[in-house]
């Protein structure tokens, strides 16, 4: 496995002061093994760790930079920014720009609200939700993960569905309780449960594309389903876009498979790769929130003057730029470039993607939903992953999670990277 001198001596240290060394659990590499990267900087397609070696980074801070690392042009707009200050507390212009600019790219958003996390946005679309219907329970999917939103931390079952089984320690029984968690694709197991509690159930939530148990699609007519379930029992349906908004297209999956939803939660490519989100939707439902409704919620760095800056800019850029059609067809071409080397090898994987999104996963069944994913030989990915990581490629450190292309990575970045995934393939 690849480490450094200088990498491990940090991660020692950095266990000392925080638990398990990192301020986010998957950084660990306690999926793959092995001492975890420590990250100095980074620039276009790349980063470069702490013992100076350069990585072809296909995590891309988890999905916001669709531009790459240190877009020049941001960097110029954020030097200019930040001498104005870091922090008011108070409202800006700027912020109300960027509302505006959000709801011409989402049609479903009539109002949105900004917030400083994906985790948070998801929190506050759920309380709303609840206290727009009045109602408790909240419908997701197996394996769909929202940030660790006590209510939303529950186990992907199998079966029909799992009712109440927390998936962290902390988080109260009686809160797991209420909520549901039902198989993707499955619009029979939809069904059943609208019928048994669709009068208690104040909001569905889901990925459009789930990215979190690695990149699975919708089937034909899912969401819509979704859609026109939720609509018939008068519940919430909630959009998690926090990784597809902005990148599968412009409007986000809702764009793409022309479905809306009555909320959207929004993140990554929105704040440019500072900690930035959103939610918003329907305007008599964010009317809601406090202080004109009933709903609490609040932040003292909501629409931090920065993060909004460094959004605007992406905003404008993707305006200008419109980047999806030519990334979008260099990343298939790449798909479908390393789709052949494993038809042609014969592997038993799964190479599953959208736009400038893909996860290979080491399974010998298609992926539609948690408990197909779930049959990937995680210790087979632990092998390539390191082996890949050799070579100077570096992907998300877990079976389970989504690798992303940005407008930084070329024809011949992909072309090296492809070189890297045979090579290792044949020896994982």
């Amino acid at each position: 496995m690849v480490s450094g001198a200088k990498q491990t001596r940090l991660y020692n240290k950095a266990k000392k002061f925080i638990p398990s060394g990192v301020n986010s659990p998957v950084r660990a590499f306690k999926a793959v093994g092995g001492t975890p990267v420590f990250v100095m900087r980074g620039k276009g397609p790349f980063i470069w760790d702490e013992d100076k070696k350069r990585y072809l980074d296909f995590c891309c801070s988890w999905g916001p930079l669709l531009f790459g690392h240190a877009p020049d042009a941001l960097l110029k707009r954020l030097r200019s920014e930040i001498s104005k200050g870091t922090s008011f507390g108070v409202t800006t212009r700027k912020e109300v720009d960027l509302a505006e600019r959000i709801c011409s790219f989402f049609p479903s958003v009539e109002k949105v609200r900004l917030v400083s996390s994906g985790t948070e946005a998801v929190m506050s679309a759920v309380r709303l939700a609840r206290g727009f219907t009045g109602r408790q329970k909240i419908l997701k999917i197996d394996g769909g993960y929202h940030g660790h939103v006590d209510s939303l931390l529950v186990k992907a079952g199998s079966g029909l569905t799992t009712f109440g089984i927390a998936d962290s320690a902390g988080v109260p029984p009686g809160l797991a309780k209420q909520t549901i968690s039902v198989p993707f694709n499955d619009e029979a197991a939809l069904e059943r449960v609208f019928k048994r509690e669709g009068r208690n159930i104040a909001a569905m939530i889901l990925e459009p594309v789930p990215a979190n148990m690695g990149v699975v699609l919708p089937a034909d007519g899912y969401l819509k389903h979704a859609r026109l379930i939720t609509k018939k029992y008068g519940a919430v349906l909630i959009f998690d876009e926090v990784i597809t908004g902005f990148r599968v297209a412009k409007g986000g999956a809702q764009d793409y498979f022309g479905v809306r939803p009555d909320l959207t939660c929004l993140g990554k490519v929105l704040g440019g790769g500072f900690p930035l989100a959103a939610f918003g939707g329907k305007r008599q439902i964010m009317n809601y929130l406090a202080p004109s409704g009933p709903v609490y919620q609040a932040g003292t760095l909501s629409g931090n003057p920065v993060a909004v800056s460094a959004a605007l800019w992406m905003l404008t850029e993707l305006d200008k730029r419109d980047p999806w059609e030519r990334l979008n067809h260099r990343a298939e071409n790449f798909i479908k470039r390393l789709r052949a080397v494993i038809s042609v090898e014969g592997y038993p994987y799964q190479l599953n993607s959208i736009r400038s999104m893909f996860t290979l996963f080491f399974c010998p069944v298609p992926v539609t939903d948690f408990a197909s994913a779930k049959k990937s030989d995680t210790r087979r990915f632990s092998r390539f992953f390191h082996l890949v990581r050799k070579e100077g490629v570096y992907l998300a450190p877990s079976q389970f999670e989504a690798n992303f292309i940005s407008t930084a990575h070329s024809e011949r970045h992909l072309e090296t990277a492809l070189k890297v995934f045979r090579k290792a393939l044949k020896k994982a």
